[in-house]
C-alpha cells in the first residue's frame, strides 16, 4: 500500500474523508458502528503550522502538548497520512464511530481517553484535517491491521512512523 495521496488510500478501500470540523459538529453519525482502522490525513495544500499549545484534552490531568521542536522533527514529508488508528479487535468491542467520537472530543478539549494521536491537536487548522476509515472484515483483527499499516508506512518512509503515531 502507498500513503502518498488520498487516491492511494481510496484504492486501498478507505472511505469517508470527512473534515474533523464536520465530525465535531455532528457528522460523526456517518461513521460506521463496526470495528476497523482509520487514518487522519492532510488535505491537498495543507501546510503544517505547529502550535505551542493545542486543543487536546487533559486526560487524567496530563498535559497533551509537547514542544514544537518535537512536532517539527516528527513531521513526515511526502505523505498525506499523519495518524493511523484502530477501533475494536479481538479484545475490544469499540467501533469506528465510538473511537472517532472519543478522538474528536479529545481534540475539542474534553478530558477523554484518547491519548494516541494527540500531536494532531497542536496543528493549526486541525479542523481541516480529513478522517477516513476502513471497516474490518469478520476474519480481520483491527489491532493487526493497524500494526501492519504502521509497519508498511515505516518501510516506505525510512523507519519513521506517521506524524502522530507514537508507538508501533
Amino acid at each position: 500500500m502507498y500513503y502518498k495521496s488520498l487516491d492511494d488510500l481510496k484504492a486501498a478501500g478507505f472511505q469517508g474523508f470527512i473534515p474533523v470540523s464536520e465530525l465535531q459538529s455532528g457528522k460523526i453519525v456517518s461513521v460506521p458502528e463496526e470495528p476497523g482502522i482509520y487514518m487522519v490525513v492532510i488535505p491537498e495544500g495543507f501546510i503544517p503550522v505547529f502550535l505551542p499549545v493545542g486543543t487536546g484534552g487533559h486526560f487524567k490531568e496530563k498535559d497533551p502538548n509537547v514542544q514544537t521542536g518535537i512536532l517539527e522533527s516528527s513531521w513526515v514529508m511526502d505523505t498525506c497520512v499523519i495518524y493511523i488508528g484502530k477501533a475494536g479487535g479481538k479484545t475490544s468491542s469499540s467501533t469506528l464511530r465510538k473511537r472517532l467520537k472519543q478522538y474528536v472530543r479529545f481534540g475539542a478539549g474534553d478530558p477523554v481517553g484518547h491519548w494516541g494521536g494527540r500531536y494532531i491537536w497542536q496543528l493549526k487548522d486541525s479542523g481541516r484535517l480529513l478522517v477516513c476509515w476502513r471497516p474490518s472484515a469478520p476474519d480481520e483483527d483491527a489491532r493487526l491491521m493497524e500494526s501492519s499499516l504502521i509497519s508498511g508506512f515505516k518501510d516506505l518512509y525510512g523507519g519513521q512512523r506517521p506524524f502522530a503515531n507514537l508507538v508501533d
